[in-house]
């Protein structure tokens, strides 16, 4: 009798050290973020590289089996363009001085197939908090992850006006496009990480 019950506890042992481990934390190595929009001049685009973000995942022989949690959050005036007159512009829009990031936060994640998510998040732009749904392509890559994806929003989802400039002759599209693409790398195998809380 005791060593049928030394057998069991020995499998469930076994079962739940291997459930827990399929969980690890990672944290974001590389980011790229775009913000596309529109003007009555021409058309716009602000970039930034410094996300930084936190995430756990369920990886189960080397697949993605669940996005448990994801952070990322990136500093307001990392964005910029190639003019900045235009960055004054867009800082002043998100007033920076008083919202200095701009946040992400993963509510849920449903896997559709090996390479498609469809997740549902957070952004708090402009100190102002809206969910959004995300069709996300997601790549593995040497235990790395590499999440792909864009929203559509508009200023007015965040309770922001258009900026305008040059007295008003230039002025901005209502709607903008959100691009990302970041790499997520595997915590325990990263020796210079900044943990985000």
């Amino acid at each position: 009798m005791r060593t049928i019950k030394s057998i069991l506890l020995t499998v469930i042992f076994i079962t739940l050290s291997l459930q827990t481990n399929a969980q690890r934390n990672y944290t974001v190595a590389r980011s790229n973020f775009e913000v596309a929009g529109t003007s009555n001049v021409h058309d716009w685009v602000m970039k930034s590289t410094e996300g930084i973000g936190t995430a756990n995942l369920t990886v189960i022989d080397s697949k993605l089996a669940d996005i448990n949690n994801l952070t990322i959050t990136l500093l307001a005036e990392s964005i910029k363009s190639s003019k900045t007159s235009m960055d004054d512009v867009a800082y002043e829009t998100l007033d920076t001085k008083t919202h200095k990031n701009i946040k992400y936060v993963l509510k849920s994640a449903t896997k559709l197939n090996e390479t498609t998510w469809n997740i549902t998040g957070t952004y708090t732009i402009a100190g102002t908090s809206r969910d959004y749904k995300t069709l996300v392509n997601v790549t593995a890559n040497n235990g790395n992850f590499i999440l792909k994806g864009s929203n559509q929003i508009t200023f007015s989802d965040f309770g922001m006006s258009p900026p305008t400039a040059a007295l008003g002759v230039v002025r901005a599209g209502k709607d903008l496009t959100l691009i990302f693409n970041i790499t997520l790398n595997d915590y325990a195998k990263n020796d210079n990480v900044l943990v985000i809380k």
